[in-house]
């Protein structure tokens, strides 16, 4: 044998070891997918989504169970992830697409977002502002001149922080009534008459189960918080759009990076290198699988998938912004209810 034939034959057999010990690990185990809101939301159905089927593409075919953890817009999950879970590939999270974010540009002290282990996310979205059909406020330009009740759902969640973040930049008077933990909690509350409208809901959300609202007009469509136009709303105009000026629209359009990974998939800091590979082919792996994507199709659910590589990427090149340009997005998000 050659030494270029054995060396290729001890590097299979090496890689050959490497995933068996994965299998091993995996095999007969439980992961457990822990979703930071509510049952019935959006997050909540994308995540059940992935546990039908990313156990089979998991070397061990573990078996994947769903676990809500609602709670401070996602903070409570998130938390949970980074200090508490075991850091073993057995416990993943998706918590609001605006959390990763919530350390450069809400102070947030208790997580390091670079440290967490990014899977993947399913889909970027297009979030939008829109009322109830019988309130005053039927256009953006309304916004600026009437108070238009917005339901929040903590520090942190995008409800919350693009409704503060159009007050700031754009002068609107949206006053955010919090305490909703869910996008069903929101919806209730507006067929209730508790609050007007919400900013941030998601387009992918809407089409999927509440269609009826887009048909029989039950609803006032107002912005787009998303740098790609969601052409299902095609009349519905960019945020970005609406900006006076290059700055208005850098500022914004940080407040809304995290559109980009709209349903993020993560698990702990310090993953044992084999596993997070593992972790992230299993997840593109799912992505591409027949059966997941009819699922998807028949529940009416994006997917327009970032691996877990890109996400990381993506987040750095954000956190590295110059400082003045996130001092600005920070200071439009800044809660106060």
């Amino acid at each position: 044998m050659t030494a270029v034939a054995a060396f290729a034959a001890s590097l299979a057999a090496a890689q050959s070891a490497h995933a068996q010990s994965v299998e091993k690990f995996y095999s007969g185990r439980t992961v457990n997918v822990v979703i930071g809101y509510g049952v019935g939301g959006g997050y909540d159905t994308y995540a059940r989504l992935l546990a039908r089927h990313l156990g089979k593409h998991i070397p061990g075919n573990p078996s994947i169970v769903p676990q809500n953890m609602p709670g401070a817009g996602g903070l409570k999950a998130t938390q949970y992830i980074y200090a508490v879970a075991p850091r073993d590939g057995t416990v993943i999270g998706t918590v609001a697409r605006g959390e990763p974010l919530a350390p450069l540009l809400l102070g947030e002290k208790s997580f390091d977002a670079l440290k967490l282990t990014y899977i993947g996310s399913v889909t970027d979205e297009a979030s939008l502002c829109l009322t109830w059909g019988t309130s005053a406020a039927k256009t953006f330009k309304d916004l600026l001149t009437r108070e238009t009740l917005f339901g929040g759902e903590g520090p942190g969640a995008d409800p919350d922080m693009f409704s503060t973040a159009i007050n700031r930049i754009f002068g609107a008077k949206m006053k955010i009534i919090a305490g909703y933990h869910s996008t069903p909690e929101l919806t209730l509350g507006m067929e209730r008459g508790e609050i007007e409208g919400v900013c941030g809901y998601s387009a992918s959300t809407l089409v999927g189960q509440q269609p009826e609202w887009i048909k029989g007009d039950k609803v006032n469509f107002l912005t787009q918080m998303t740098t790609r136009k969601d052409e299902r709303f095609g009349d519905v105009p960019l945020i970005g759009d609406l900006a006076s000026d290059d700055e208005q629209r850098q500022v914004i359009n940080l407040v809304i990076a995290g559109q980009a990974i709209a349903r993020p998939f993560f698990a702990s800091p310090d993953l044992p290198e084999d596993r997070k590979i593992a972790l992230r082919q299993a997840f593109d792996d799912t992505m591409k699988d027949p059966d997941f994507l009819a699922d998807a199709r028949r529940s009416n659910l994006d997917v327009h998938p970032m691996p877990g590589a890109a996400m990381e990427a993506f987040l750095r090149k954000l956190y590295a912004l110059p400082k003045d340009l996130v001092a600005k997005a920070a200071e439009a998000i800044r809660i106060q209810y």
